[in-house]
């Protein structure tokens, strides 16, 4: 029961990375359009958004290949779910522009 707990927690919490990454990700693509230093907008997420993201997995994983594997599989299914939240958002955007 215990093993089941922790399979479920390492999903979740992976789920919460692969959010924060993806979701970062999208958000800083959306500002270095209109940012004075672009290169440095992107460069400066980049490291924050990989170093946030090792650091979870390493304190996820706890040295057990099942852990990791089911924080991997949580971070990969967040990246769909970013994709799909920020498509309807952005296919939201273009119907009102036509509107207009």
């Amino acid at each position: 029961m215990n093993d089941l707990v922790m399979i479920l927690l390492s999903f979740f919490g992976g789920t919460a990375i692969g959010a924060l990454f993806f979701g970062g990700l999208w958000f800083t693509t959306k500002k270095v359009l209109t940012s004075k230093w672009p290169v440095s907008l992107y460069l400066g997420s980049l490291f924050i958004r990989i170093g946030f993201t090792l650091l979870g997995f390493y304190y996820i994983g706890q040295n057990d290949w099942k852990y990791m594997l089911f924080c991997l599989l949580g971070f990969i299914s967040a990246r769909f779910i970013v994709i799909r939240m920020t498509k309807t958002k952005e296919m939201e955007l273009m119907k009102l522009e036509k509107k207009y």
